[in-house]
């Protein structure tokens, strides 16, 4: 049912309405979400309800010098290193990596999650110089993640649509960057592949790569309004500086990647 909520809600959301109903529209949207338009264009300019959500920056961010960065826009719930059961806490709420991951993994893992919310920049970069080895799609549910759902269904990342890039870092360190879909969220894109389809009627699919190269900064793709990106690392490549519940922009500091 979640996952057709999504659907009907992506199809109104790409009609183009009449150019006052529509500015009706997206002004109604800016407004209620108290979306900070200065880095786009305006209001007027956009067609549909989705090509606000998916408004791009009008001038490119300046990033931060440091060699790991935020991806997105957004807040971050939590940031720790899992258990000793692998598992990581999100608000007192464990999620087993193994589920979340779709792999079994050895170690204990440092990890971060920022959540986006429909106010937000919905694209995401690469946070580092890094090569993607493979993107895997989880078809599943698409529950909202926002904060109250997150706290009342257990597991719920590992529930959720996803997918999941297992990429390597220049230390040759693993990591993994697991964009969740949600409530709404029927559509994640990727600029580097574009087999790879979001709520849609298939099963789980892996696609593997060679020399798929990505430089700091760089577009990855986007969602369509709001959802959530949890990174994941060996505790001995990477540090993270940021503090729970800290609002972040994509190109700000998030860490540094240990040599």
């Amino acid at each position: 049912m979640t996952n057709l909520i999504s659907c009907i809600f992506g199809k109104i959301a790409s009609i183009k309405f009449p150019k006052k109903v529509q500015n009706f529209i997206n002004k109604s949207y800016v407004n209620y979400f108290k979306i900070d338009m200065s880095e786009f264009k305006n209001y007027t300019e956009y067609r549909s309800l989705n090509e606000l959500f998916t408004r791009t920056l009008t001038k490119k961010r300046e990033l931060s010098c440091s060699n790991f960065i935020s991806p997105s826009d957004g807040v971050v719930f939590q940031t720790g290193v899992s258990s000793e059961f692998k598992a990581f806490s999100i608000k007192g709420i464990d999620y087993n990596i193994k589920e979340l991951l779709d792999e079994d993994i050895d170690d204990e893992l440092k990890y971060l999650n920022i959540y986006l919310s429909p106010k937000d920049y919905h694209h995401y970069h690469s946070p580092c110089d890094l090569q993607i080895l493979e993107a895997k799609y989880i078809p599943a549910k698409l529950y909202s993640v926002a904060k109250s759902a997150i706290l009342k269904i257990p597991n719920l990342y590992a529930k959720n649509e996803r997918v999941i890039l297992k990429t390597k870092l220049e230390n040759n360190k693993i990591l993994w960057l697991v964009f969740v879909g949600a409530l709404n969220v029927g559509k994640m894109k990727f600029n580097f592949d574009k087999n790879i389809q979001t709520n849609a009627k298939k099963g789980k699919n892996i696609y593997k790569y060679e020399n798929l190269l990505y430089k700091k900064g760089e577009h990855l793709g986007n969602f369509e309004l709001g959802s959530t990106i949890v990174i994941l690392a060996n505790q001995d490549s990477l540090n993270f500086d940021t503090q729970n519940s800290e609002n972040i922009k994509f190109g700000q500091s998030l860490g540094e990647i240990l040599s």
